[in-house]
């Protein structure tokens, strides 16, 4: 029973979280965030190197 008794807060805190609607950084919410995090991931994989630029226009 001891065991069973020092496990229950342990479960309480395990459950408490941010929800996707609570406030998050910048005053967003916490689902909004991570959209953008997300956006912001996609477009640095997409990105191009200042150096391609430049090496592409040296070639004409």
């Amino acid at each position: 029973m001891r065991p069973l008794l020092a496990a229950l807060p342990l479960l309480a805190l395990a459950a408490c979280g941010a929800g996707d609607n609570d406030p998050g950084p910048g005053g967003v919410t916490t689902s909004e965030a991570r959209e953008l995090n997300e956006a912001a991931e996609m477009l640095d994989v997409n990105a191009v190197s200042a150096e391609a630029l430049n090496d592409s226009g040296a070639a004409e």
